[in-house]
This record gives structure tokens, sequence and C-alpha cells, in this order.
């Protein structure tokens, strides 16, 4: 799964995935989000909960070179991929779903991008006034996969069950847009977005394109911003 979202990721079939979470994120850098009486002393501080491969911390680390950045994952081999990737950063291996290993309101900024999340955890570690991002699939997201029995079903309403989980533990969400594009996809693409995610798990004998045959494929993300109250 994690060559096949690193080889994907390269490919930048995702990019401007990557890109709206980096315009996110710069509403915590650039002030419109306070960053406390403190800022001055520490760099901006980001934690990805669920770092996978490390591209999109990467993108981050890229944008903002005197961050302070932390990535975590369940898999050490994510973690060591990350830290391969963004040599200056920190890493941690643990379990999203149990007490995260990390010290009370140390997150300017924290991530979570296609990942498992931990509302109370999550709202213990970024800090009153910082930010957290979600990104999570659309039903639209892969649908052409989906018709053909490749991939997953993406349950409705999976953006606002988010927002159900998080604003009881303390978040407040300050902006919600889609991202939405198509992808042309030839047989190689579509392993590669199949063997990336959990489908990768769950199929049995899928049926199969000719190789040399193209696909249409739509990439539909919500990417949400919590606010810390």
């Amino acid at each position: 799964m994690l060559e096949s979202r690193q080889r994907l990721l390269e490919s930048g079939a995702y990019k401007p995935v990557a890109d709206a979470i980096v315009h996110a994120a710069e509403h915590v850098a650039d002030g419109s989000v306070p960053r406390g009486a403190d800022s001055r002393e520490h760099p901006l501080r980001i934690v990805d909960l669920g770092c996978g491969t490390g591209q999109y911390a990467q993108r981050l680390a890229a944008r903002f070179p005197d961050a302070a950045l932390l990535v975590a994952d369940r898999s050490p081999d994510a973690v060591r991929m990350s830290l391969r990737a963004i040599p200056a950063a920190s890493g941690v291996v643990l379990d999203l779903w149990r007490p995260l290993p990390i010290r009370d309101a140390i997150a300017d900024l924290a991530i979570n991008v296609f990942a498992p999340r931990n509302p109370v955890e999550f709202a213990r570690i970024v800090r009153p006034g910082g930010r957290l991002i979600v990104v999570v699939p659309t039903p639209e997201h892969l649908v052409e996969l989906r018709r053909l029995g490749l991939v997953l079903d993406v349950p409705a309403g999976k953006s606002e069950r988010v927002r159900t989980q998080l604003e009881p533990a303390g978040f407040r969400l300050a902006d919600d847009s889609t991202v939405e594009y198509g992808i042309s996809a030839d047989a190689e693409t579509r392993a590669l977005l199949v063997g990336m995610g959990p489908s990768a798990h769950h199929r049995a004998e899928a049926p199969q394109l000719p190789a040399g045959d193209e696909l249409a494929v739509t990439v539909s993300v919500e990417v949400l911003s919590f606010d810390r109250v």
C-alpha cells in the first residue's frame, strides 16, 4: 500500500489535494489564525496524524521551512519513509485510536489526511486557537473504479460525521472546500489507485480493463478546516 501510494503521489495525481492542504495551512502561518502570545518564541509546530509516505507533510515542510514538523503513523515503515522524505522532521509510531504520546497543546497545526480520527486526543494536542485540517473523500471519489468493483464505497455523509465527531471535542468548522477534478488513468495508474487504499485488502476477483485502455477517473475530496476553541 505504501509503495503504491508513494508512486501515485509522486506522479502528481493528487497535487491539487496537496495544494488545498497547503492553502488551508497558510491561514495559521500568516496570522489569520492567532498563534498565541508565545508564537515568537517557537517556530510553527505541525503534526501529521497518519502521515503515510509523508508526501503531504513534505509539501508543508517546503512551504514552511522553519516549521517544527512531527510525522506520526501506526506503520513503522510509513514513519521511516516520511523521515527519509523530510530529514529535519521528527517521527513517532503510534496508534491513532489510543492515547497519543504527544504533549498537550503542542501543535499550532495538525493534519489528518485519509486517516482515522481521535477527536478527544486531537483536541488535547492542538493548542487553543490552533487548527486541524481533515481531508475525507466524497461519494464521487474514484466513482468510476467503484462502478467496476475495484474500490470500496465511500459512505454518504462522511464529512457530516467528521463534524459531529469533532465539534463536541472542542473544534469549530472554519472552512469547508471541495477539491474535484479528473485524471486519465491507464492500467498502471488504476492499479496504484486501488493498491494504495483499503480496497487492496478487500477485493477478490475484481474486473480489470484491458491494459491499453485509459479511464477518466474522478478525484473528489473535502478539505475541512477546524479551529480549536
